[in-house]
């Protein structure tokens, strides 16, 4: 294990999963980012939306952090969080398709499924060529159906 991700899990860890103001990680907000990746990509999407936040925190409108966290929120099973984080990007950029699927994902899983095929039809019909896409799309149409 590596030194920063000792760190990073350090930080995390607190039963009630909030990290005191007044603790940041050592580095800045790249280096916050960076570690935040390698947690994720690392199976450790708690630690992850710890150092993603701060970083979000530091660079509100940095799209590319919020993308981060939104994954990690998701990963972490933070429907909601990652819902608000997917739906900021898809604000700032309606054409991202990867924000759009995303976002339905996190609806679909709040129970919106209404929200999730509107969001995941708009993914597949700007990349049709990802077939994820639409059976994502699918399975929340299905869902609807069920109801």
């Amino acid at each position: 294990m590596s030194e920063d991700r000792d760190e990073a899990a350090d930080i995390a860890f607190d039963p009630a999963g909030q990290v005191p103001p007044d603790v940041l990680p050592s580095g800045e907000v790249y280096d916050w980012y960076v570690r935040g990746l390698g947690l994720l990509e690392g199976g450790n999407p708690a630690a992850a939306v710890q150092l993603l936040g701060h970083a979000a925190a530091a660079e509100p409108h940095s799209r590319s952090v919020r993308e981060a966290l939104a994954r990690a929120q998701f990963d972490a099973g933070h429907f909601s969080e990652a819902r608000e984080s997917f739906d900021w990007i898809t604000r700032a950029d309606p054409a991202d398709d990867y924000a759009q699927f995303g976002l339905g994902l996190a609806a679909a899983k709040v129970g919106d499924y209404r929200s999730a095929v509107e969001h995941l039809a708009l993914a597949a019909a700007m990349r049709p060529d990802i077939t994820h896409y639409g059976v994502a799309l699918r399975g929340a149409r299905a869902m609807i159906a069920r109801q």
